[in-house]
């Protein structure tokens, strides 16, 4: 059997591709699995500097597998099946959160439930004009995972939360960006390229005070703001003593593009 999840190394850029286009890249628990083991041992691989997700065929990840679902409902197992499912998902979004690296997310169709969340962990989103965002949840009558209720009200504000988890809304790829979901759109056949030349401009910068300012990014949504500043403090004089930052103050100085030695 085909493993779910591929990986290709561009440079320093590793390519995750969740590989299940038969089911627009749905994850059932064993795909889910080895997902969040190809970000565990990505994340620990000093020689990627910045992380590409996307997912094979026209769509990006159609959350979890309903086909699988029905199975375990027709046993009367779904909430085994949902205990074992949430936490692997809740895991896999914590590596992407974690990751001490960028991490792009690059969209060529829609990302729905599970997906969604999948999407909205990443550091950069890029979709592909006939890309969609859709909750999907209400309609299984699921309630939302994968950190979804975290990121929709802090992204949109509660208000927007509450009319795309409660009317189901179908978020264009235009419509994404807008509301600031998504960083950019590009035509469906732009969109491996540009996705992964941005990936590369990531690479190519300040590694670890990338995966600093993640940290700190979403530190913020739930501290104050001296918390917050703490927090800043400690990062950057941590940083103060890396090689990034020396290196950042030499090129000022000497008026030229920084060269970021790997963290």
């Amino acid at each position: 059997m085909a493993e779910p999840v591929r990986t290709e190394r561009k440079g320093s850029v590793e390519i995750v591709t969740i590989d299940r286009p038969e089911r627009r890249n749905a994850l059932d628990v064993p795909s889910m699995l080895t997902l969040r083991r190809v970000l565990q041992r990505t994340a620990t691989d000093r020689s990627v500097r910045a992380v590409l997700l996307t997912g094979a065929g026209s769509a990006f990840c159609a959350g979890g597998d309903v086909a699988v679902m029905d199975e375990y409902r027709a046993r009367g197992e779904l909430p085994e099946l949902f205990h074992a499912l949430t936490g692997e998902m809740e895991s896999a979004i914590r590596e992407i959160l974690d990751m001490p690296k960028p991490v792009v997310a690059a969209l060529p169709g829609v990302a729905a439930g599970g997906g969604l969340s999948l999407a909205l962990a990443a550091d950069w989103r890029i979709a592909c004009d006939e890309a969609m965002l859709v909750p999907a949840f209400p309609t299984l009558g699921a309630v939302p995972d994968g950190g979804l209720t975290y990121f929709l009200p802090h992204y949109l504000g509660i208000g927007l939360a509450q009319e795309l988890l409660f009317s189901n809304s179908r978020l264009t790829a235009s419509r994404g960006r807008e509301l600031g979901l998504l960083h950019e759109v590009v035509p469906a056949a732009e969109l491996a390229d540009r996705a992964l030349a941005r990936a590369r401009e990531l690479a190519e910068g300040p590694t670890y005070s990338y995966g600093a300012t993640k940290r700190l990014l979403h530190a913020a949504f739930g501290g104050t703001a001296e918390s917050q500043m703490m927090l800043e403090r400690r990062a950057a004089v941590e940083a103060a003593g890396r090689k990034e930052l020396a290196e950042g103050i030499r090129a000022f100085r000497e008026k030229r593009p920084p060269r970021f030695p790997p963290p």
